[in-house]
């Protein structure tokens, strides 16, 4: 069944999984005679009702967060409370009421308020229509989650807590040192994620949400470490790496930050097999309406609309189905270009001219590091990075619009034939299934509703098209981030860091050649 297990490493990416979740959730159907485009077994386990009969989807993911993160989420769930499973005695309550320490003598009882589910869940529980959420009712990731998740997929961390500023969470060593502490006392792939692999009848690989420029990024690199000791270098490791916007942090912030980043960086460009940063641009095309981008539930909504569509081809039934390691195929030629850039489009009209690379209206991979405005580029006619591949997702056009060139044509993995070694090495697809707007999701596109869509509870959508591609432009980022942030590095790692992140830029410079890949020449 190819099936993918994600992880979710912290607060933004645990935002970001909730709408990615919330839209796998939107693709169920219900009815026999209307069969789903999407192969649900892919990022789904199935289980059992509460009456032993109904066959359920919950999420294959592991979530860890630090303690205070959850929201009103309950470890147990309404599921597993009437079915009598007992709880998983190595986890904490999510949102406890009291707490105690076992001391001889006399015990004092402290007990806490429990925190209140946001009305958006609670309409949910109550089996209401919900009212959509705003950023000032979105407290936690868990207020706007529409679904259940195994109560194994559910990992507090309660070391640390959450937006502390007496032991905060922020720095890359912290995290390392904190997962080794665990791993060496719990054996956290034995305890939390194999359960998931064991399961899976041929495991595709893995996907991983993470923030890499706090203490996550130490967290996660060695957990990848680890992923890749055990599971071997074929595995697939896709990773989502999400940055904070540095604009209003003060500069003492801003540089712990790049210099979380550039340690995440040289460490997963090794375990991962795509490594895909994540960041808010500075500027944004009017297209997106009443945004706000310091609510974390808009920026990572707008994330995973391009997150969700860029890979949709991994989880459409059929032919057109593709995996994570053939996907990787088209984007890392080389064996060395494992970082890529997503960029995306709302309700643009479909790209048919690939010669020298599309350049898509809101571009997520970059950072302060290196602002590459592409809304500027498409419309001031900048200079545009030299695009080596690219991986072209369409959604909810029709086939006529998503066509091609006539006589157009495609090598034996489906890949255009380039007419000469500039051109990128280009693989598009192009489904009729738009991006869902769920009553979970902020209203931050323009969009235009016909009569249908009009009338009220009809489901919104929107046209979306992405392109996932490596290009000159991360050669450029590496070196400015090497060169801001090495003289804040300890000497110790000053040299290897810096030498690091030289080779992974090199990979990338202008003059890079496809080799046998190339084509024929003009």
């Amino acid at each position: 069944m190819h099936e993918i297990i994600t992880l979710q490493l912290g607060q933004q990416s645990n935002y970001l999984a909730t709408h990615f979740w919330n839209t796998q959730e939107s693709y169920f159907t219900y009815s026999e005679n209307d069969e789903p485009l999407i192969d649900h077994d892919v990022h789904f386990r199935p289980g059992l009702s509460p009456d032993g009969k109904t066959e359920t989807f919950m999420p294959r993911t592991v979530i860890y967060d630090l303690k205070g993160a959850f929201g009103s989420m309950k470890k147990i769930n309404a599921l597993y409370e009437i079915e009598g499973e007992e709880p998983d005695p190595t986890q904490l309550d999510l949102n406890p009421t009291a707490s105690g320490v076992c001391r001889p003598g006399k015990t004092v009882l402290q007990k806490a308020d429990p925190i209140q589910p946001s009305p958006y869940t609670e309409a949910l529980n109550s089996g209401l229509p919900p009212p959509r959420p705003t950023p000032d009712t979105v407290r936690y990731f868990s207020d706007f989650s529409r679904l259940y998740y195994h109560p194994r997929s559910v990992v507090q961390l309660n070391e640390f807590e959450v937006a502390s500023t007496i032991q905060p969470f922020e720095q890359f060593s912290t995290g390392e040192e904190l997962f080794r502490e665990l791993d060496k006392e719990h054996d956290l792939l034995d305890r939390d994620l194999r359960y998931f692999a064991e399961e899976a009848d041929f495991m595709q690989g893995f996907q991983v949400f993470m923030g890499v420029d706090d203490a996550w990024g130490g967290f996660g690199s060695r957990y990848l470490e680890r992923i890749r000791d055990e599971y071997g270098a074929k595995i697939a490791i896709w990773t989502w790496g999400l940055e904070s916007p540095l604009k209003t942090m003060p500069r003492d912030k801003r540089l712990l930050r790049l210099a979380n980043e550039s340690r995440s960086f040289a460490e997963l460009y090794t375990h991962s097999s795509i490594l895909v940063p994540l960041s808010l641009p500075s500027r944004l095309p009017p297209s997106l309406t009443n945004f706000d981008p310091t609510s974390p539930w808009h920026t990572t909504a707008l994330f995973s609309s391009a997150v969700e569509s860029a890979l949709l081809p991994s989880r459409l039934r059929g032919q057109k189905k593709e995996t994570l390691n053939t996907i990787i195929e088209t984007l890392d030629l080389t064996g060395k270009q494992k970082v890529a850039g997503l960029q995306f489009s709302i309700n643009s009209s479909p790209i048919n001219d690939f010669s020298e690379g599309i350049q898509l209206d809101i571009r997520l991979s970059s950072s302060t590091a290196d602002q590459i405005d592409v809304y500027s580029i498409r419309n001031q006619n900048q200079r545009t990075p030299r695009v080596f591949s690219q991986l072209l997702t369409s959604r909810g056009f029709s086939p006529s619009e998503t066509s091609g060139k006539e006589g157009e044509e495609l090598d034996e993995k489906g890949r255009r034939i380039r007419k000469s070694s500039y051109e990128p090495i280009t693989k598009t697809y192009a489904t009729e299934l738009a991006f869902p707007i769920l009553d979970s999701f902020p209203e931050i596109f323009t969009v235009e509703k016909d009569e249908e869509e009009e009338k009220e509870g009809a489901e919104v959508k929107v046209k979306i098209t992405t392109s996932l591609s490596t290009d000159s432009s991360v050669c450029t980022r590496l070196r400015k981030l090497k060169d801001t942030v090495i003289k804040s590095i300890g000497l110790e790692d000053r040299e290897m860091l810096g030498n690091d992140l030289a080779e992974m830029a090199e990979e990338y410079h202008e003059g890079w050649s496809g080799g046998s890949d190339s084509g024929e020449d003009d």
